[in-house]
């Protein structure tokens, strides 16, 4: 499902390639959009939106649930296309397939209760007037999306802004356009009359055509510092924004936890996908009297993995050959700290590929604690209790997820985290609930996809009165009678005046 660049002795400017990062391999060509692309390409949406919008929230379920049941037939298909853009294992690429039917089916089902029309109280002051309230599609969602997860991240957005009535343009990473270009295929298949899903590929410039293009709102996922530039380009045109940013995600074990369960949890969701996971853990926070157990645990686990391109490997390459230099720079910077590799170390480095790496001793200031790391790397801290692992977490810039391993203090510590999401004995499960909003506070971005939150997101509320017979006092007039207000100011007094 991709598009083949004419051949040529030149370089063709028009296309670029994708490339499976095990081998180096080509396994595909696309075009690169320009800028009178993407408007095209966003005005042919506008006249799907109309459509689709006027569909219904029953006809677009039903055509949603035929894409899911589409999906849910090709897992195997589209996973191959996952795979090969991003080197992870087959299964790895089917749970995040997984993951994206499961959500669609939720958002598909549940947008017309929450998106729907309906009354609302107007309260005793406007007690003749009847007041309803429904959420409105934006006409054009916008979506710019990672190579890390590269369909089940951007169809958080995709998914449920479809499911609220707008169409969709998808600008996919330039590392996974394939997946990009084989959802909408695949979209076309079960609604054929208008391009509800389209996708423009190519680097940062097509991307900031998008931002620029007349969206109704701007979905963006990736770096802090490129969301910036979103929101600054946005911003031009006050294009509103929904920011999901990276994590630098923290576990911390209380004295009382299951350090098994704890120090499973920690090895997958640290190494799982090769530690390219935003909400995956970077960072480990544990109680001085249970550290000697647990490092012990983890470490043994650690041990056992082994990345590769083969079926059997635990976990694939690093996608994107410039993280390598930043998973090298952050180790060797927690070791020159002071810091220890009870695993690993920079020998672990071998691009593509990275072995799995675990840190301790490492100094409070150090990268490996302060910034996104985006490898199979943990670092471990002792703390002297949860409470200090708290403020530790807390005094950081990112706040996406966390995970917390405590028989007693679970929910109690899980709210006193500053961040979007928390699992309590677990590890990113609240990501796999799409009743659940997904998203972070500080650098980790802002707004929500997933949920009754992500369906709203790519809204916009309207409020609507009506006029049910004649107000007692008229006051939103100028012929109101002499004493409506002193009357009204009685009557208030009366009401509210009493503690």
């Amino acid at each position: 499902m991709t598009q083949t660049a004419a051949s040529s002795s030149e370089p063709d400017l028009a296309h670029f390639a994708s490339i499976d990062p095990r081998t180096g391999e080509v396994v595909g060509q696309h075009r690169v959009y320009g800028e009178d692309e993407v408007r095209a390409t966003v005005e042919r949406a506008r006249e799907a939106a109309a459509w689709w919008g006027g569909l219904g929230f029953a006809e677009r379920r039903r055509r949603l649930r035929a894409w899911r049941a589409l999906l849910a037939r090709r897992i195997d298909q589209l996973a191959s296309v996952i795979s090969a853009e991003t080197g992870k294992p087959r299964d790895d690429a089917r749970l995040e397939i997984v993951l994206v039917i499961d959500h669609l089916d939720w958002a598909a089902r549940n947008a017309e209760k929450v998106l729907g029309r309906r009354k609302v109280a107007a309260g005793p002051l406007m007690a003749n007037e009847a007041a309803s309230l429904e959420y409105q599609p934006h006409g054009v969602i916008g979506v710019i999306g990672p190579w890390n997860y590269p369909a089940f991240t951007p169809m958080g957005s995709i998914g449920y802004a479809l499911a609220a009535g707008n169409a969709v343009v998808f600008k996919p990473s330039e590392l996974t356009p394939g997946v990009g270009e084989w959802l909408a295929e695949s979209l076309s298949e079960v609604v054929g009359e208008h391009p509800v899903l389209q996708v423009v590929t190519g680097f940062g410039e097509t991307g900031a055509a998008l931002c620029r293009s007349g969206v109704g709102k701007l979905s963006f996922t990736g770096s802090t510092a490129t969301a910036k530039q979103v929101m600054a380009v946005c911003a031009q045109s006050l294009t509103p924004v929904l920011i999901e940013c990276g994590g630098n995600d923290a576990l911390l074990v209380d004295s009382d936890a299951d350090l098994d369960a704890a120090a499973d949890a920690a090895i997958w969701g640290g190494m799982t996908n090769a530690g390219q996971t935003c909400i995956g853990v970077e960072r480990v926070y544990v109680v001085g009297s249970v550290a000697a157990a647990f490092t012990e645990r983890l470490a043994a686990r650690a041990k056992r993995l082994r990345p590769g391109g083969q079926p059997g490997a635990d976990f694939g390459p690093i996608t994107m050959a410039g993280q390598v230099d930043t998973i090298r720079r952050h180790v060797c910077d927690a070791l020159d700290g002071g810091g220890r590799a009870l695993v690993g170390g920079p020998e672990s480095v071998r691009p593509p590929y990275v072995e799995p790496i675990v840190l301790v001793g490492v100094a409070p200031d150090s990268t490996a604690l302060t910034e996104e790391t985006f490898g199979p790397t943990i670092t471990v801290s002792t703390v002297a209790d949860l409470d200090e692992a708290v403020s530790q977490v807390n005094a950081g810039r990112y706040g996406l997820g966390a995970a917390v391993f405590s028989a007693r203090r679970g929910e109690e510590i899980a709210a006193a985290l500053r961040c979007g999401m928390v699992s309590v004995n677990g590890v990113i499960s609240f990501a796999a609930v799409p009743s659940l909003p997904f998203g972070g506070v500080g650098d980790s971005g802002f707004g929500r996809i997933h949920g009754e939150d992500g369906l709203r997101e790519f809204t916009r509320a309207k409020a609507v009165t009506r006029r049910r017979f004649r107000p007692p006092i008229r006051l939103l007039t100028f012929n109101r009678a002499p004493g409506a207000v002193r009357l009204l100011l009685r009557l208030i007094r009366i009401r509210h005046g009493r503690g």
